[in-house]
């Protein structure tokens, strides 16, 4: 039985390298020609071991979500219900502007994306922005049923107003905003925290 000519390439690497191009320059900007320059492969080796480009995007984010991002569901896990909202918000300060990597937030950058081609790819987004909505409400249930927040306090509007902070922070520092500029923005927001706050 005839044996397929072996990848003579990483794919781990490879989508590492495909993830930082998207995380660069948006779902949209980013083409063919860039990708496979990148990954160090011609268009066949990419369509063979990922599939077009939105099906390596997806993989991408996948990768991103779990490693560059893994701070949002780590926070998740804080101690308290202000801690969550804490760690998600000075998490993506920190993680938004590390300098070992691209700026900014590779989620929103494809959102903001206003090609038809990018619909599919925003619409999974919206989906994965979602699911993590509702589990931080159900986390912020948890701290209010705790005493942590007002018995009356509505954890599906204290989210939205967390993650809006969070995504307003991502376009921010696309424009230049520095770690400690992004860090005021969240302390600002956590100021208005209706519940008791740590120390």
């Amino acid at each position: 039985m005839a044996i397929g000519r072996p990848r003579c390439f990483c794919p781990e690497q490879a989508l590492d390298k495909a993830l930082g191009v998207f995380w660069q320059k948006g779902y949209e900007a980013t083409t063919l020609t860039d990708l496979t320059q990148a990954m160090g492969i011609n268009r066949p080796s990419l369509y063979a071991a990922f599939g077009n480009k939105e099906e390596l995007f997806r993989k991408a984010m996948d990768r991103y979500v779990s490693e560059k991002a893994a701070y949002m569901s780590e926070a998740l896990s804080a101690p308290t219900a202000y801690q969550v909202a804490e760690r998600l918000l000075l998490g993506g300060a920190d993680m938004m502007t590390d300098p070992t990597q691209p700026v900014g937030c590779m989620a929103i950058k494809a959102t903001l994306s206003g090609a038809d081609e990018a619909d599919a790819v925003k619409l999974e987004l919206n989906k994965i922005r979602e699911q993590y909505q509702t589990r931080m409400v159900a986390r912020l249930d948890q701290g209010r049923q705790a005493g942590e927040l007002p018995a009356d306090c509505d954890t599906l509007a204290l989210t939205r107003f967390i993650i809006t902070v969070a995504q307003g922070m991502a376009i921010q520092v696309v424009a230049g905003a520095t770690r400690e500029q992004l860090r005021q923005v969240a302390a600002t927001a956590l100021s208005a925290w209706p519940g008791p706050k740590p120390g």
